[in-house]
C-alpha cells in the first residue's frame, strides 16, 4: 500500500491506539496536541511539589491493551508494570457499615453475608452472574463491532442467541433491574454507582450496564508511577513505529479539498496535508464549529440537556485521620436519589455527594499508612454546565462542606491546606476540553436507545474518522483503547478499498484481533 499521510488530533488514549496502529501499518502518522504531552483525560497535576493522577486511577480489562501492543510486535509488561488488587475498593456509609468487595466472588459475598444477611448474598452471586452474561453477550456483538446496530445486534445473536439478549433487559433501568437482586438499600447504592463509571444516572440509565460490574470483576489492576504511564507507553511505541507528535500546538480548523478532508491547519496558521484526518475529541467540539463550519455537519450535536457527568476534583497533598483508607475508597450520600435529582434535574451541584477518594500512596489491599501527608484525589459528580456557569469560590467552598462533611460522617478526616490542594470543577473541565460543559464522558447513556446514538468511528465527512469516550463504545479507558483502534481498522480498510480502485464501500468489520475473546 502506498504511504497514506494521517493527522491524528487529540492524544488521549483513543488518538494513541490509533496512532499506534496506523504507524505500525505503513502509515505516515502526525499527532497534534495542544497540551504540553499525551494522555487527555488520564492527566496529572502537580500539587506541593509532587504529581498524582487526575483523571482515571483505575485499569482494567488489560488483555484488550495486550492485543494492542502485540500488534506492535511487542506485550504490555514490556513497557508498563502491573500489580492486581485483591480488594477492589472499599465502601462506607454515613450509618458507620462498611463493605470491602474483593476479586474473589466467594470473599465478596462473604462480606456481604456478614453486613447484609444470607439473602443478600445470594442475590450477589446472582448478579455476578447476569453481569458476566450481559458482558459476554456484547462484547462481540455490540462492544467490538464498529458499526453496531439493533439490526445487526439481533442477526448476530441468531436464534440460540436471543434469549440472552432479552435477558440483559435493555428497556430496564440499572436502579429497578438491581431490586430483583438486593433489597439492602446500601447495596443497590453500590451496585447503582456502576452507572456513574459511563457518566450516567442509575436512575436512567439501562440495566445493561450491571456489565460495568463485571469488567471490574474481572480485575482491577494498578498502573506502577501512575496511570500517565500507560499513555507515555502507547506514545513511545508509536513514535519508535515512526509516528510524529506534536505537543503544545492546537488546530484551528479541518481543511477539505475535492469533497472529502484533505489536512489542518494550526492555530498559528500551518498547514499540515493529509489524506485522512481522526479526531480524538469529544464530537461536540467538531458540531459546535472549533474545527471550522464545514465540519459542523460530521456528526450530530450533543444538546446540553443530553450530557454525561462532570465532575469537581480536589487533589491534594494532606493527612489522614480515623479511617483506614484503602486505595479505593467511596463514602455513599444518605439520599441517593436526591443527588442524581441535583445534577440532571435541577443542574446543579449535590448537597449530599457520594465521594471517592483515590489515596495514591496506598496499597489496594492492606492500605498500608505511609509517614506524614499523602497523596489524595476526591471527587464528586457535578453537571456539565460549566460553559454556561463559572463557579465561585463560595459555591466550591459550600461544595467543599458537603463533600467533606460526608467524609467526617463516615469517619475519615483530612488535615487539608489550600495551598498543597488544586480543585478541578465542571468550567475547568470545559476549558480542558471544550463545548462539552465539561462533560467527561460524552453523551450520556440514559435510556434503551442511547447506546446505538453514540457517535461511531466513521463521520459525514469523507475522510474524517471519529474517535474516543464520546464514541462507540463508550467511556473508559480500555473502551477509548478500542474506539481509536477500531477507527484506525476501518481507516486501514478504507485506504486499502481505494489502493484496490474500488467504489464500493467494504463492510465495518473488526480488524485483526478485533473480535478475539479471553
Amino acid at each position: 500500500m502506498t504511504e497514506k499521510r494521517v493527522v491524528i488530533v487529540g492524544a488521549g488514549i483513543a488518538g494513541l491506539t490509533a496512532a499506534l496502529r496506523l504507524a505500525v501499518h505503513g502509515m505516515k502518522v502526525t499527532v497534534v496536541e495542544k497540551a504540553g504531552g499525551p494522555g487527555g483525560k488520564m492527566r496529572e497535576v502537580e500539587v506541593g511539589g509532587t504529581r498524582m493522577d487526575a483523571g482515571p486511577t483505575v485499569f482494567t480489562l488489560p488483555y484488550i491493551f495486550e492485543e494492542i501492543f502485540a500488534e506492535a510486535g511487542t506485550t504490555l509488561a514490556d513497557h508498563v508494570t502491573l500489580r492486581r488488587a485483591d480488594v477492589l475498593a472499599r465502601h462506607a456509609w454515613t450509618d458507620g457499615s462498611r463493605l470491602d468487595l474483593f476479586a474473589d466472588i466467594d470473599r465478596s459475598a462473604d462480606a456481604i453475608g456478614r453486613m447484609a444477611g444470607a439473602a443478600e448474598a445470594k442475590g450477589f452471586r446472582s448478579f455476578c452472574a447476569e453481569a458476566r452474561r450481559t458482558w459476554n453477550t456484547l462484547e462481540t456483538s455490540y462492544v467490538r463491532s464498529p458499526q453496531p446496530s439493533i439490526k445487526g445486534l439481533v442477526e448476530g445473536a441468531g436464534l440460540r442467541g436471543l434469549g440472552n439478549l432479552w435477558r440483559i433487559r435493555p428497556f430496564d433501568t440499572l436502579w429497578g433491574a438491581l431490586g430483583d437482586y438486593f433489597h439492602d438499600p446500601r447495596l443497590r447504592q453500590l451496585f447503582g454507582r456502576y452507572a456513574t463509571y459511563c457518566g450516567a444516572s442509575p436512575f436512567q440509565a439501562p440495566a445493561t450496564l450491571m456489565l460495568v460490574a463485571h469488567v471490574e470483576q474481572e480485575g482491577v489492576w494498578l498502573v506502577e508511577g501512575g496511570m500517565a504511564r500507560l499513555a507515555e507507553a502507547l506514545a513511545g511505541l508509536a513514535r519508535d513505529s515512526g509516528g510524529t507528535f506534536r505537543y503544545g500546538v492546537a488546530v484551528q480548523s479541518i481543511t477539505t479539498g475535492h469533497g472529502r478532508v484533505d489536512g489542518v491547519e494550526l492555530a498559528d496558521g500551518e498547514r499540515i496535508a493529509a489524506d485522512a484526518v481522526l479526531v480524538n475529541a469529544d464530537t461536540a467540539a467538531l458540531a459546535s464549529g472549533l474545527f471550522g463550519a464545514r465540519m459542523t455537519r460530521a456528526t450530530p450535536p450533543t444538546p446540553p440537556s443530553q450530557r454525561s457527568l462532570s465532575a469537581v476534583t480536589w487533589n491534594m497533598v494532606a493527612e489522614v485521620e480515623d479511617f483506614p483508607l484503602l486505595r479505593h475508597t467511596v463514602f455513599f450520600s444518605d439520599d441517593y436519589k436526591a443527588e442524581f435529582d441535583d445534577i440532571f434535574g435541577h443542574r446543579r451541584l449535590p448537597g449530599r455527594p457520594t465521594v471517592y477518594v483515590c489515596a495514591q500512596d496506598r496499597d489496594a489491599d492492606t492500605g498500608t499508612v505511609p509517614d506524614g501527608p499523602e497523596r489524595l484525589m476526591c471527587l464528586i459528580n457535578a453537571p456539565a454546565i460549566g460553559d454556561t456557569h463559572t463557579f465561585t469560590d463560595k459555591e466550591i467552598e459550600q461544595c467543599a462542606t458537603h463533600t467533606f462533611g460526608i467524609l467526617a460522617r463516615c469517619g475519615l478526616r483530612l488535615k487539608r491546606s489550600p495551598d498543597r490542594t488544586v480543585v478541578t470543577t465542571p468550567t475547568d473541565w470545559n476549558r480542558l476540553f471544550p463545548a462539552t460543559g465539561g462533560a467527561l464522558y460524552g453523551p450520556v447513556g440514559h435510556g434503551w436507545k442511547a447506546s446505538f446514538s453514540r457517535p461511531t468511528a466513521r463521520s459525514r465527512i469523507p475522510g474524517l474518522y471519529l474517535a474516543g469516550g464520546s464514541t462507540h463504545p463508550g467511556p473508559g479507558v480500555p473502551m477509548a483503547a478500542l474506539s481509536g483502534r477500531m477507527a484506525a481498522g476501518l481507516l486501514l480498510q478504507e485506504f486499502a478499498q481505494r489502493e484496490s480502485g474500488s467504489t464500493s464501500r467494504l463492510s465495518a468489520t473488526a480488524m485483526r484481533g478485533g473480535t478475539s475473546t479471553r
